[in-house]
């Protein structure tokens, strides 16, 4: 043997920097449930979200839902929408400051008053020097009005220091009060967000600049694609251009902790039957797409869309829940099989048997969903 003790205790010397740096960017999965999508309604629309299960409903049956399935039309009287964002942003617009707060204080107790979706949150206005002090007015109002616990998104973010900004935010808005620690999601809507000024890939500096509060990378279809040249006809949630920021994003927010999602389409099943119907096709079709590419998560825009949301999301699971579970039974039991599955492998086979089980699609994986999330783990 040529190593002494010494030697080893040298290695380990020369490494324990970049072991916790490993241990404290890339802990791994983000442990519990994600939802499916995020639904953005107006705050000045707010009043509506409640309904939009029943809209949903009635749409499928106007139209003859071409997915129809009780698992479905369950889901939308019970938990049509997963994660609610009110909007302070795009869909709200700029109002003078006495209109906006009045809004901020009604969405609030809106929100107070009944029952609300699993996960919620607001979306504020970007912190670029325009809408800035806005921005931060909003969320100190809403942090004031609304008690219990939300997810902050914040929108056009086009460098590190825009969210090192946000940091300094959360932190002084937790002061005082009795809440779990402040986190926040990045939209990702910016070719700046993506490829900083000196070529390096700037998303993964804002995980970086972000100390742990990012949550989630959100992926905005209509501002990105504008702001790469690209044409209205032709911004598409699968434009060459949108798969290659994705791209990017997933690779930047691999075992971060960060989860992620795809944007939305904005062609919405609205008007005569046959325009409902081509808008859903399309809209299922994308929704297929992007959790294929490992985007679990995307943005509805309309109460007409949860109907192929949910077909869309519970055809993937119900598709490869059988060889799913099969492969991790042949792993686990250590048998021979067609495919030399691994142990990250394994892991991601549980995972995704739990989304399943975790948005309804399945109510039996084929394991114990405890089994599983040790699995995950």
């Amino acid at each position: 043997m040529r190593l002494s003790d010494h030697d080893y205790t040298e290695i380990d010397g020369r490494l324990a920097a970049h072991d916790a740096f490993l241990r404290d960017r890339y802990p791994g999965e983000r442990a519990g449930r994600q939802p499916v999508h995020t639904v953005y309604v107006p705050a000045d629309r707010l009043d509506g979200f409640r309904d939009w299960g029943a809209i949903a409903l009635a749409a499928m049956d106007e139209n003859d839902f071409p997915w129809d399935d009780p698992a479905i039309r369950a889901k939308l009287e019970l938990e049509p929408i997963e994660d609610l964002r009110v909007d302070f942003e795009d869909g709200y617009g700029v109002r003078d400051d006495a209109q906006e707060d009045a809004a901020v204080r009604r969405a609030a107790a809106i929100l107070a008053d009944g029952p609300r979706p699993p996960f919620l949150g607001l979306r504020i206005k970007s912190l670029e020097a325009a809408t800035r002090r806005r921005a931060m007015r909003t969320l100190d109002l809403f942090l004031d009005s609304y008690q219990d616990v939300v997810t902050i998104t914040l929108p056009k973010v086009s460098g590190p220091a825009q969210v090192e900004a946000m940091v300094t935010l959360c932190e002084k808005l937790e002061g005082g009060l009795s809440r779990d620690r402040l986190t926040f999601e990045i939209q990702v809507e910016l070719p700046s967000a993506i490829l900083a000024a000196d070529g390096t890939a700037a998303v993964a500096n804002l995980i970086t600049a972000a100390a742990g509060r990012c949550t989630g990378l959100h992926y905005g279809t209509y501002d990105y694609s504008a702001a790469a040249g690209v044409a209205a006809a032709y911004q598409s949630m699968e434009h060459p251009v949108a798969d290659y920021a994705k791209a990017v994003m997933q690779a930047a927010a691999a075992q971060t902790g960060v989860r992620l999602s795809d944007g939305s389409t904005n062609i919405l099943p609205v008007g005569e039957r046959p325009a409902i119907l081509e808008a859903w096709r399309l809209h299922h079709r994308l929704v297929r797409r992007s959790l294929e590419r490992g985007f679990y998560q995307g943005w509805d825009l309309h109460p007409a869309q949860l109907p192929t949301r949910y077909a869309a999301t519970y055809e993937f699971f119900r598709d490869g829940r059988d060889a799913a579970a099969d492969r991790l039974h042949r792993y686990l039991a250590r048998q021979e099989s067609g495919i030399a599955d691994e142990p990250a492998t394994a892991r991601a086979l549980a995972g995704y048997l739990l989304r399943g089980l975790d948005c309804g699609a399945l109510t039996d994986a084929g394991f114990p969903r405890g089994e599983l999330v040790t699995l995950v783990a």
